[in-house]
């Protein structure tokens, strides 16, 4: 059973194609009412300048500075129209389609996207209907009205410019609201394609570093079982279980990111969960199986026990892993590699050397992998606020380094007990 949805439909809140119709709706009644009032008055004029105000306030909503113009200036003519001494004068004033100038004026507050708009407008009307009250003497205009009858048009003025105001400091907030929401959205997204770029750097440096060094350990032990298959059978069986055990790591490894991509969970989360959790004692494994690939290999490992979190256990061994990985492609067999992983004043140091197998440095072909390794290393280095170098050293060889601040299991412990 679904539940409903809660959403108000288009007719009880009005927006795109429903607000335009009803917006032009009102529109059309409020110059009908003004063509209506101006059709009741005898004078020559009257029906042309309320006919001209209603059409202008078609335009109210796109154009209400224009149409505030617009109106008051026909107000003008209407007043300057007006002899109260004539029977039958050009225009009447004041006239009940006069209501245009409140509308217009009520538009401009409440449509206008400047703002100083709302003041000028409601200003201008207060003037205007204090020189229509009291009429211009040196100019020989007399008024229509006196103090009582200026006060009930400024009131009415007041009365209308509070409304609109209102209704235009509720409109930019449901503007401003409307902003937020939209400004959310997009950052939203914007972390949800963060949150899978980042997902997806750390599958591909999984993928890499179990990929890559598996086929280079087994390509070489292959080779090198081919090699001594009739000469030294047991090399050769050494080498054939090497592959097989190195083959069985690697599927067990590939079965874990499989597992991550479809429950959805980090490298880090779970640790409860039954998976291989790689520590520093693997380095000692893929060391061993560089040791049958050709390399020689001097490995130290100063760093005491629950010294290290799993992550930076984890972080330490790829790292080594993949220096180890990128000596057998590029230096092969008879190279030799120094690996010296210790902790110092709350510093994980790791630096990984090697000799190249004599070849000078930069003419190894280290290009043809495309760098993945190293912006992996990098990556994870600086992941865990740390910093990360290699590069050739002077004659033949490479040489990386890598350090990052540790956080001990204990440290981590107390922490989470911290938060809660």
């Amino acid at each position: 059973m679904t539940e409903e949805s809660t959403v108000p439909g288009p007719w009880i809140t009005p927006s795109g194609r429903y607000a335009r119709v009803l917006g032009r709706a009102v529109d059309i009644a409020l110059a009908l009412a003004v063509l209506v009032a101006a059709y009741g008055y005898a004078g020559d004029h009257d029906l042309l300048l309320g006919a001209l105000m209603a059409l202008a306030l078609l335009a109210r909503r796109t154009r209400p500075g224009a149409v505030m113009a617009v109106v008051m200036a026909l107000a003008f003519v209407q007043f300057l129209l007006h002899d109260p001494n004539l029977s039958s004068p050009p225009t009447y004033a004041p006239a009940a389609y006069d209501m245009a100038v409140l509308f217009a004026m009520m538009s401009a507050v409440h449509h206008s996207r400047t703002p100083w708009m709302p003041y000028a407008a409601g200003g201008a009307v207060l003037l205007a209907t204090a020189v229509a009250s009291f009429g211009v003497p040196f100019l020989g205009l007399d008024g229509f009205g006196d103090g009582q009858t200026l006060l009930i048009f400024w009131g009415l003025t007041l009365t209308v410019w509070l409304t609109a105001f209102a209704l235009h400091t509720r409109r930019l907030y449901a503007e401003s609201q409307a902003a937020r929401a939209r400004h959310a959205e997009r950052e939203q997204e914007q972390r949800a394609r963060l949150a899978a770029a980042r997902e997806r750097a750390e599958i591909a440096r999984e993928l890499h570093d179990v990929v890559a060094h598996s086929l280079a350990v087994m390509i070489l032990q292959a080779d090198g079982a081919g090699t001594v298959l009739r000469t030294s059978p047991d090399q050769a069986e050494s080498a054939l279980r090497t592959i097989a055990a190195t083959g069985r790591d690697a599927i067990d490894d590939m079965h874990r990111i499989v597992r991550v991509l479809r429950e959805g969970r980090s490298e880090t989360q779970g640790a409860g969960e039954e998976r291989r959790l790689v520590t520093l004692d693997e380095i000692d494994v893929v060391a061993d199986r560089a040791r049958t690939a050709g390399l020689t290999v001097d490995l130290s490992v100063e760093v005491g026990e629950g010294q290290l979190s799993p992550t930076e256990e984890m972080t330490a061994f790829r790292i080594v892993q993949e220096c180890l990985t990128n000596t057998l492609r590029h230096a092969g067999a008879g190279a030799r590699v120094d690996i010296r992983v210790r902790e110092e004043d709350g510093t994980l140091l790791i630096d990984v050397t090697d000799d190249g197998a004599g070849a000078l440095a930069g003419r190894a072909p280290v290009g043809e992998s495309g760098g993945n390794g190293l912006v992996g290393m990098r990556e994870r280095v600086e992941l865990a606020g740390g910093a990360f170098e290699a590069g050739p050293r002077l004659g033949s060889g490479w040489h990386v380094r890598a350090s990052m601040p540790v956080r001990t299991k204990n440290t981590v412990r107390d922490s989470v007990g911290t938060e809660r």
